[in-house]
């Protein structure tokens, strides 16, 4: 069988431009497609369940009867429209939660799990940079959240007249690009720890801080005006605390967001080609 190193030593000949990015891709298509299936699956479970549960009466009520703080916590206490529903229950939940786990994954494993198994040193051995190794497997990063984001954005668009959400399609674009870049983020944390390292474990560590931290701190700062501060540090807050699916996406956040991870990523490119490789 084939092995990554080998498919880079091929192409690091000159059959490909990109080798690096080329075979990142094709050793996780089979997990991408099978992410894409879950949020599907998830999509599927519940956007349908809004008029009969979402929009009704008896769900205004039992929300009501729920614990203020405890609302505020879940992002909850717009779940009676359609867009508070699908940002509540989708997008600020169960699709954060497993895009999150899908790039924590792939961005530790990106520098740092290959340096754990050593086979990073037989593919710097090839030919290539190391930034070239950074930078590339960055981009099959970038490539697999695109592909999540508009199978998402996809099939909301197809099940919002179904399922009575009335959501704007500019609005739904923009929360897709805000999601998006905020589960780049963590993917980005994940592979620069890994890279800058060189363990699989930090990178994981990192990026798992970012996601948990960023939910805890917003569900902090929801509490109490005293805690709002606590948004601050939120990257989650900046993007769901606008309520995009409602308002569309602030360019600010955007370009913030943009601007973080282009740091971030020269961050590792900078540390990683200066240290100790298999140290």
């Amino acid at each position: 069988m084939t092995t990554g190193v080998s498919r880079v030593g091929r192409s690091a000949t000159g059959r490909r431009a990109l080798p690096l990015f080329a075979v990142a891709m094709e050793s996780t298509w089979r997990s991408l497609v099978g992410w894409c299936v879950g949020l599907t699956a998830t999509l599927c479970l519940y956007l349908p369940l809004f008029p009969s549960i979402g929009g009704g009466q008896q769900m205004q009520q039992l929300i009501s009867s729920l614990p203020r703080e405890l609302v505020r916590t879940l992002n909850y206490d717009q779940i009676g429209t359609g867009p508070g529903y699908a940002q509540s229950t989708f997008f600020g939940l169960m699709g954060f939660v497993l895009t999150t786990i899908a790039v924590i994954t792939w961005g530790a494993a990106a520098v740092g799990g290959d340096e754990e198994s050593g086979q990073l040193e037989l593919t710097l051995a090839h030919g290539v940079t190391r930034s070239q190794v950074v930078l590339e497997r960055f981009a099959a990063l970038v490539v697999r959240v695109v592909v999540m984001v508009l199978v998402v954005f996809v099939v909301v668009l197809a099940l919002n007249e179904p399922s009575q959400l009335g959501l704007d399609t500019g609005h739904l674009a923009g929360m897709c690009l805000e999601f998006g870049l905020l589960t780049l983020l963590t993917g980005s944390v994940a592979l620069a720890a890994g890279a800058v390292t060189g363990r699989r474990v930090w990178g994981i560590g990192a990026g798992t801080a970012v996601a948990v931290l960023g939910y805890v701190f917003n569900a902090l700062g929801n509490q109490s005006e005293d805690l709002q501060g606590l948004h601050a540090f939120s990257p989650y807050h900046a993007v769901f605390g606008p309520n995009p699916l409602t308002a569309g996406a602030d360019g600010g956040v955007v370009l913030a967001f943009v601007v973080a991870i282009a740091v971030i990523v020269a961050l590792a490119v900078g540390i990683f080609s200066r240290r100790d490789v298999g140290r």
